[in-house]
């Protein structure tokens, strides 16, 4: 397996990878695949090797919500497959994407412990939730504001943060960005037609750039 840049492989050498292999395996998926439903139980966490993927939630009337979005080398699932928890949300591939596949169940089991990698794995998912609670306060922080532009401005602002550009590269289509904010989609492309009117920013396609 070639060496991943992932989180949950830091300190982990060559060898102990090919000694973790038991509890690993690869899927293709296509754009809109679901890779886990919501309510599935599941044992195996998912790092997206190629593509990416949404995690979405749907609540009692239909409307559905984009919480993140999982890029390559990132990691999804891995709350849900260290607790053995009921999934709560949709994880949808959102571009086409491969996925590997890490059985956290198998790999945890009591009499792996004495194996070197181990406790570099705890560690490793520790760090990860760790991680993983502040990219959901992001998004509580963004759809926090009441208006339209204060919950844009601040996306953009943490975005532009987290990408160290006033250009900035969006991971969703205009729709799914409603999604993730919380806003009705053509209320959001009027708004987005303001800023620009008014020299805040320019865009094309998925790039936004900030000229203030």
């Amino acid at each position: 397996m070639e060496r991943l840049n992932s989180p949950l492989f830091i300190h982990i050498d060559e060898q102990e990878l090919v000694d973790m292999q038991f509890g690993f395996r690869r899927s293709s998926f296509t754009k809109g695949a679901i890779i886990f439903r919501s309510g599935q139980i599941v044992s195996e966490l998912g790092i997206v090797v190629k593509g990416s993927v949404n995690i979405e939630s749907l609540d009692l009337s239909g409307s559905k919500a984009i919480l993140s979005n999982i890029g390559s080398s990132q990691i999804f699932a891995e709350t849900y497959a260290f607790c053995r928890e009921p999934m709560m949300v949709d994880a949808i591939a959102g571009k086409d994407c491969e996925i590997l596949f890490v059985n956290i169940q198998a790999l945890l089991k009591e009499n792996n412990s004495n194996r070197s990698w181990y406790a570099k794995l705890l560690k490793n998912l520790l760090n990860i939730a760790a991680h993983k609670n502040l990219t959901l306060s992001n998004r509580i922080f963004c759809t926090a504001p009441k208006t339209i532009r204060g919950r844009l401005l601040t996306y953009l602002a943490n975005l532009s943060a987290k990408q160290k550009s006033q250009s900035l590269t969006l991971p969703f289509n205009r729709q799914q960005l409603a999604d993730y904010l919380n806003l009705d989609r053509s209320a959001l492309s009027k708004e987005l037609g303001k800023m620009r009117d008014e020299g805040l920013i320019s865009f094309h396609k998925n790039v936004i750039t900030l000229l203030q």
